[in-house]
């Protein structure tokens, strides 16, 4: 039997994950907990196979962080990264980490249970692409990956010449990459993009 620790901060999420798992005899919970800070410690401590984690925590660092200090130090520890955001940076951070398998909530293209069993028999399961959602009048599929680095910043309040530096393009680039968002989604201020960006999960840059 294959012994699980879930983390994840809202408790109706980790009830129903811990449902999934103890309806399996493959599968038993070792341990369930809000916080991924404690995450390492119980994988460091724990007899623990396979780690079932969110990624956006309320405090504390994120599973991101979490997953990348876990196989660091014990990378034989598999790790399912689940979310319900849509942010296209984290399934790319989650493969360079070496994060197994990557899982999302509210889109069930393959039951959490199949997910868990390919990942435990030894293949990374990753989705072929973030959910769609929509911004304005704009799919989150419209946007290039300039334009969400771009959008990923903004909504921090930064001005456009930080935009510019941190990315290193010119000033001009940036106003035509906000311009081009604002056509696209109908938006009339920079604004109102960067607060219905947020809104919508299709960039989150605190993680």
């Amino acid at each position: 039997m294959w012994n699980v620790l879930i983390v994840d901060d809202q408790n109706t999420s980790r009830h129903l994950i811990e449902m999934v798992v103890e309806s399996s005899d493959r599968y038993s919970v070792l341990k369930a907990i809000p916080l991924a800070k404690m995450a390492d410690i119980y994988a460091l401590t724990l007899p623990v196979d396979l780690i079932i984690m969110d990624i956006v925590m309320a405090e504390g660092p994120s599973g991101l962080e979490a997953a990348e200090k876990i196989k660091k130090s014990k990378p034989q520890v598999k790790i399912l990264l689940v979310t319900s955001m849509p942010e296209v940076s984290f399934m790319e951070r989650a493969r360079e980490i070496g994060v197994d398998s990557f899982w999302y909530k509210e889109i069930e293209e393959q039951p959490l249970l199949n997910v868990m069993d390919r990942t435990m028999a030894g293949e990374q399961v990753y989705p072929d692409s973030p959910p769609s959602v929509k911004l304005g009048l704009a799919d989150s599929s419209e946007f290039t990956d300039r334009e969400l680095e771009v959008l990923r910043i903004l909504t921090t309040g930064c001005p456009d010449q930080e935009i510019a530096a941190r990315l290193n393009i010119s000033f001009s680039t940036v106003r035509t990459h906000i311009n081009h968002m604002l056509d696209k989604t109908g938006f009339e201020t920079r604004t109102e993009l960067a607060i219905h960006a947020r809104l919508s999960g299709i960039v989150i840059p605190d993680i």
